[in-house]
């Protein structure tokens, strides 16, 4: 099963068609980690699971999202709520009280992604602003039994080989 994650579009809509309708085929969900800038009732995020960030004002995106995939529990945050610039401990905490082993996230416009106590966190990066590396990215998580495949992808749909990880859930 793969769930497709991005965040931080700040106003994009072309795009963010773009890259769904690229990948509608081969994924189960898709996720936005907020900073979309659109309305809740936009028809380009209707179908995906999103929250809002620090950037988006319509009051119709919750905060926080919790969505189950398959076998695995999702936690959906931007991070602004969670002081994801300086620690994923709030995250992790908040994953624990959620029974989620996967967390989602955005606002730092870093992509990445590492497991701790058994929670996978990913951030996509950024669409439309990337920090640190420059490539506008999102990812796709592949999940199997108890492995997670972590692929990025610049804008275009071109892997970021340098991002890739694999992990194993205990």
């Amino acid at each position: 099963m793969n769930v497709l994650i991005m965040s931080d579009s700040h106003g994009l809509t072309d795009e963010l068609e773009e890259i769904t309708a690229r990948h509608k085929d081969e994924v189960a969900a898709v996720i936005h980690c907020g900073d979309s800038e659109l309305q809740a009732d936009d028809p380009g995020i209707r179908s995906m699971w999103i929250v809002g960030g620090n950037c988006d004002f319509d009051g119709g995106l919750p905060n926080e999202l919790v969505k189950e995939a398959g076998p695995y529990r999702f936690l959906i945050a931007h991070g602004h709520l969670h002081s994801v610039k300086s620690t994923l401990n709030h995250l992790k905490y908040r994953a624990q009280e959620e029974d989620a082993s996967i967390v989602c996230f955005g606002h730092t416009h870093i992509a990445g992604s590492e497991i701790d106590g058994n929670i996978l966190f990913i951030n996509p990066g950024s669409i439309r602003l990337p920090r640190v590396r420059p490539e506008r990215s999102y990812a796709i998580i592949s999940l199997e039994g108890k492995q997670a495949d972590v692929l990025f992808y610049d804008f275009s749909g071109n892997p970021i080989k340098a991002l890739e990880k694999t992990y194993t859930f205990a």
